[in-house]
């Protein structure tokens, strides 16, 4: 099994980024750093191909022309140069996130998840893992936050193919702007916790910070730009979600295997970020359950943004951006 890990970065080698390419290295994981115009140069590790602006230009030009610059969704560029060497998982994480000891443990074939019997429409997969901490992940929309105290219990087992795997993170897990201005960290999620499944219909946010992807659904990976920098990842996450549900499938989380160290942030900044998600997520979810879809994941990527754009979600400079790597991931063959 094939692993490759990515990350982006503006700033010089930190030890994280460091632990990541010995962690890849003893794996033997490809590990590829996406850089960008604000990236110190030289940038050099041990282990690992870094990318800069002109190499993603010469690998992937089209794509690569097309994004914006001094932008997080040039990680584009990270997961399909993966896919180019070969990878049949893709993971990725942040240079805030360090590895715990698990964080390579590939997911198997087959994997015995907790389910829900019942099917709440929203679920906090966070009360999981911490049932006795108020935490929800970003993104989950504020006004479903009091219907997560009588969230049903698991009640049942399911032996699940992982398709898309989120991975929980310690101490400085990943939450909105509203739970750091008005609660306390760190919060530690429990290391035993069993895997979680959510079943189609089942919504929960999830983030690209410590997430493995099968390349069966690569074409899920894609980051909108046209949103903001709070929401990519998010607004990703519904979309993959509903193409998942088409095919049966849903999100496995599990219990964390990376230890973040937040990178400085201006939480009002974030949560300025984060209001178009606050007004806008429980539509976007209304929009994509609207959507009739066919079960071909890249068509169904398609179907989805465009119905997005249609709902006033995202402008149509971003299907652009949709149809230009859909065109690369099929380059690639």
């Amino acid at each position: 099994m094939k692993l490759a890990l990515v990350v982006t970065t503006i700033q010089a080698p930190n030890v994280i980024v460091r632990e990541l390419s010995a962690a890849s290295r003893a794996q033997g994981a490809d590990f590829v750093v996406i850089g960008d115009r604000k990236t110190p140069q030289p940038w050099v590790v041990e282990h690992g191909r870094y990318w800069s602006l002109e190499d993603q230009a010469a690998g992937f030009q089209a794509l690569a022309t097309a994004l914006p610059v001094n932008h997080y969704t040039r990680k584009n560029i990270g997961y399909l140069a993966a896919l180019r060497q070969g990878a049949d998982w893709i993971v990725e994480t942040d240079d805030d996130n360090a590895p715990l000891g698990n964080f390579f443990d590939c997911p198997p074939a087959s994997v015995d998840a907790r389910t829900l019997s019942s099917t709440p429409r929203w679920v906090n997969a966070y009360h999981y893992f911490a049932p006795t901490a108020p935490i929800w992940p970003r993104g989950l929309p504020l006004e479903h936050l009091q219907a997560q105290a009588a969230l049903p219990e698991p009640s049942g087992r399911r032996q699940v193919a992982p398709a898309i795997v989120q991975g929980l993170a310690n101490d400085n897990p990943d939450v909105d702007a509203v739970f750091r201005l008005t609660r306390s960290l760190p919060v530690d999620f429990g290391a035993d916790s069993a895997p979680l499944w959510l079943a189609p219909g089942q919504w929960c946010p999830f983030n690209s910070q410590n997430t493995w992807t099968a390349r069966a659904w690569a074409p899920l990976l894609y980051l909108p730009s046209h949103c903001s920098f709070r929401m990519t990842d998010i607004w990703r996450s519904f979309v993959a979600q509903r193409c998942l549900w088409e095919a049966g499938e849903g999100v496995l989380f599990i219990a964390p295997s990376v230890r973040q160290d937040r990178n400085e942030h201006n939480l009002l900044k974030d949560f300025a970020d984060e209001v178009p998600g606050y007004l806008q997520n429980q539509r976007i979810s209304e929009v994509l359950e609207r959507t009739a879809l066919t079960g071909v994941v890249a068509q169904d990527l398609r179907l989805c943004y465009a119905a997005l754009h249609q709902g006033g979600i995202f402008p149509a400079e971003e299907l652009v951006l949709v149809d230009l790597w859909l065109k690369a991931l099929e380059d690639l063959g």
